[in-house]
């Protein structure tokens, strides 16, 4: 299935570069689309927000898929949606056997590289947007794009860089133009590897034609509960943290979504997954939020906590100094400190109904003044400005 770019006449191009995690989503979405040019990214990827943003502010948006295979037709129909699971299996041996040759040996890498080249030939991009976890991608071929095209090239990284980034991103940090992370922790580990402008801009935002309250009438009775986390649990390792918290409430009518593996203790909880609409139809469902971040995830914060916000979801956070940089902790929501504080908090405003109202209504109402994708865009682009 091909990309057709998304054209407008006002602004420059911007190419994404980045891996389609849920392709039977967007094959869908473009199926619905009919007349209507199909979107590049399917609802369940954060990027369909930045793409909105981009087209609306006057840009072309173009695509490349850096996980489909070198060989064959580039057909998102060969992907199949990504889910992490624990313990050892097949598909991570793989992944550890081919990390152990560079990547610039391995023919099928070397001709993904030479296929964005000739892309880029094409469309011309003036942007590049890189999104993390870049196996694929050489740097020799980043500094090339640049080069050619005279482009700027935005790398957008999640998690920590210690943890998670990988021998191509660290190796090409010095070609990046600027640098966006989600925790300012990870904004001094991308310095300290040759990045030459970091910023602590959280590109988690919302779109308030998206990220809308959804009616809680004629919804499965498995969207129903007290307390709900829709998210990733496992490696155990990264989210100990965030699993430790919701094994504290197993005793409170809990629901847990996730395109992802369950771990044992937290079966009994598992209601399937939410992507998509399906997701803000869950949780705009769920009386309290349990919003827990990553193990590796001290300071920031993550995309939860906007789209609670935004769809009016009373939310209970652990304590990470940046959710308070954000929103005002009483007056938004609440944070815990421990699972004793988790478990009293939840009782508590569980038993409060006007008290959980009225703190997710000033939340929904301070995230549309504050944390709109558009202000995020504008910001991103004056940052770019300024290189």
């Amino acid at each position: 299935m091909g990309r057709a770019r998304q054209r407008s006449s006002n602004g420059g191009r911007l190419l994404f570069i980045a891996s389609l995690h849920h392709p039977k989503e967007l094959a869908d979405e473009s199926r619905a689309a009919e007349g209507d040019t199909p979107p590049l990214f399917p609802r369940s990827m954060e990027l369909f927000t930045w793409e909105r943003a981009f087209r609306k502010a006057g840009y072309e948006t173009d695509v490349f898929w850096r996980n489909l295979p070198g060989f064959g037709a580039r057909d998102i129909t060969r992907l199949s949606n990504k889910v992490f699971r624990s313990g050892l299996t097949p598909g991570k041996l793989i992944a550890g056997l081919l990390q152990r040759i560079p990547p610039g040996l391995q023919p099928d890498l070397r001709r993904r590289n030479q296929l964005l080249l000739e892309q880029a030939r094409r469309y011309q991009p003036d942007l590049i947007w890189l999104a993390g976890g870049n196996r694929e991608i050489l740097p020799a071929t980043l500094e090339r794009l640049k080069r050619e095209h005279n482009c700027k090239l935005l790398f957008i990284h999640g998690d920590s860089p210690i943890v998670f980034s990988n021998p191509n991103e660290r190796a090409a940090a010095p070609l990046y133009d600027l640098v966006l992370v989600n925790d300012l922790y990870h904004g001094s580990q991308w310095r300290e590897l040759g990045a030459k402008r970091v910023e602590w801009l959280p590109y988690s935002s919302i779109d308030p034609e998206l990220h809308a309250p959804q009616p809680v009438t004629d919804v499965p009775n498995a969207y129903l509960c007290d307390v709900g986390f829709v998210g990733t649990l496992v490696p155990g390792n990264l989210y100990s943290e965030r699993v430790a918290a919701l094994e504290s409430l197993r005793d409170f009518d809990l629901g847990i979504w996730s395109v992802h593996d369950v771990p044992p203790s937290l079966k009994p909880c598992y209601r399937g997954y939410a992507l998509g609409e399906d997701m803000l139809q869950v949780l705009s469902s769920v009386k309290i939020c349990v919003n827990t971040h990553g193990d590796t995830m001290r300071y920031g914060v993550n995309l939860r906590l906007f789209e609670c916000a935004a769809l009016g979801v009373f939310q209970i956070v652990d304590d990470r100094p940046g959710v308070a940089q954000h929103f005002t902790v009483g007056e938004h929501l609440v944070t815990f400190s421990d699972l004793k504080d988790l478990r009293e908090k939840a009782r508590y405003y569980l038993a409060h109904d006007e008290e959980r109202l009225g703190m997710a209504a000033a939340a929904r109402e301070h995230t549309l003044a504050q944390h709109r994708v558009d202000q995020r865009l504008a910001r991103v682009l004056e940052l770019l400005g300024e290189v």
